[in-house]
């Protein structure tokens, strides 16, 4: 199994491509995917799916383009739908671009597979309504989205965002999960669940 990142968009949004050596998912896109469409061509991989860990337009930015251009399912938290019609959805807010409209199918809790990939679809909401992080415990590895951060967790000042929720789905659903699991977040750089668990002032454990 194989990993790239790619920093995209205008808050430089970490896309990633996770892949066996035929097949890929693309988690989050959130500017221009050429970067993304050159390495599955190079790599000479077949996209099973688009997965979207929430629906803020920094995540978002790039799923028409890349769906139009691959053909791949796009899967959306179907919690997120309170918040569609809102800038932080849409775009515009900021000054920031408009978001190009795509169709989505719901992204189910529970287990799910893509292709060859294994995936179980864990809730965390409170960046967002509908927030998911997506586990693959054959990987040991979690895309947490905007709600764990190194050392830091999701804003919880947009529309219908709830910091008690956040802190509490962090807890339940993320700090369960094996301690050398690997957290890839939307922004900045990965992090373990043990350091989190240990050394997150918002949300470890020293702060409980």
């Amino acid at each position: 199994m194989s990993l790239a990142c790619f920093p995209l968009g205008p808050l430089q949004t970490n896309s990633y491509v996770l892949h066996t050596t035929t097949q890929a998912v693309v988690i989050d896109v959130g500017g221009d995917p050429q970067p993304i469409m050159e390495y599955l061509h190079n790599n000479q991989l077949a996209l099973s799916a688009i997965c979207i860990t929430h629906m803020h337009f920094d995540h978002i930015y790039g799923v028409a383009h890349l769906a139009r251009h691959t053909q791949a399912p796009v899967y959306a938290p179907f919690g997120d739908e309170p918040i569609a019609d809102t800038e932080a959805s849409r775009g515009g807010i900021w000054g920031f671009p408009l978001v190009e409209p795509f169709e989505s199918q719901d992204l189910p809790l529970g287990d799910l597979t893509f292709g060859d990939l294994k995936c179980k679809v864990l809730s965390t909401p409170g960046h967002t309504p509908g927030s998911v992080s997506l586990y693959f415990a054959e990987e040991n590895l979690v895309f947490s989205g905007d709600a764990l951060f190194y050392h830091s967790v999701g804003r919880t000042d947009f529309p219908l965002g709830n910091f008690e929720e956040l802190r509490s789905a962090i807890a339940k659903e993320l700090f369960s999960l094996p301690p050398t699991c690997r957290v890839l977040p939307g922004h900045g750089p990965e992090t373990t669940i043990e350091e989190e668990r240990m050394h997150n002032p918002i949300c470890g454990e020293f702060c409980s």
